[in-house]
């Protein structure tokens, strides 16, 4: 597309090889900017996802100029009141997938929320937005290849397949990863193309947006 030709990209901090596989595979054809990887060292935040999320992008565009995305990941069990959350990589490290399931042992509720959170900042000194998915599912004896971080033990609800068990092209159209980058790609459609802003910004002055337009604009997209 224009954007892409005019060799405009976007740059993804991250190190995860997987992840960024899966990334590109969701984003496909629908992101009107090149994706560009780098690995660079973030230091390791603590607090709620949306200040981790801020934390890590602010200081990654400060080492890139930007713009830039990247993305914080939390598998969080209801029956320990949103625990490992912000803390799975390190909880998985160290417990592995089977080491998760036998921290529910004693509940009855295994139930669980995975929730993605990109946040994107277009150059220095500008405002974060962030983009948040999440899936709802429950945590399981592991099922499935081990290649991939927690998925062997996440089992989405409607479905009798983890994570590692289903297809990829399934996973990309229900993960909390996937749903996040749908807000993404749109906020990018609209916002990130240099040559639809002044469309947009006329079609805004001369149309009444609708509820649920101004929903996705100021709820999904957070400035911060």
């Amino acid at each position: 597309n224009m954007a892409v030709q005019a060799g405009r990209s976007v740059v993804f901090v991250t190190g995860n090889a997987k992840k960024l596989e899966e990334v590109i595979q969701i984003l496909g054809d629908k992101f009107p900017y090149k994706l560009v990887s780098r690995k660079i060292d973030l230091p390791e935040y603590q607090g709620e996802p949306d200040e981790i999320s801020i934390q890590k992008c602010k200081e990654a565009v400060k080492q890139v100029g930007g713009p830039v995305i990247v993305e914080d990941t939390c598998l969080c069990f209801r029956a320990l009141e949103g625990l490992p959350g912000p803390y799975i990589k390190w909880f998985l490290d160290k417990l592995k997938p089977e080491g998760l399931y036998k921290m529910l042992a004693g509940f009855e509720d295994k139930s669980a929320w995975a929730l993605c959170t990109f946040a994107f900042c277009p150059g220095k000194e500008q405002p974060v937005q962030l983009f948040r998915g999440i899936t709802e599912g429950c945590i399981v004896e592991p099922r499935g290849p081990r290649d991939f971080g927690w998925d062997p033990c996440f089992q989405p609800d409607g479905f009798d397949k983890t994570y590692a068990e289903m297809p990829k092209e399934l996973k990309n159209t229900i993960s909390h990863r996937y749903r996040a980058l749908t807000f993404y790609i749109e906020f990018s459609e609209f916002f990130l193309r240099p040559y639809t802003i002044l469309h947009y910004l006329l079609e805004f002055v001369v149309f009444v947006p609708t509820k649920e337009e101004l929903s996705f604009f100021f709820v999904q997209s957070q400035v911060c």
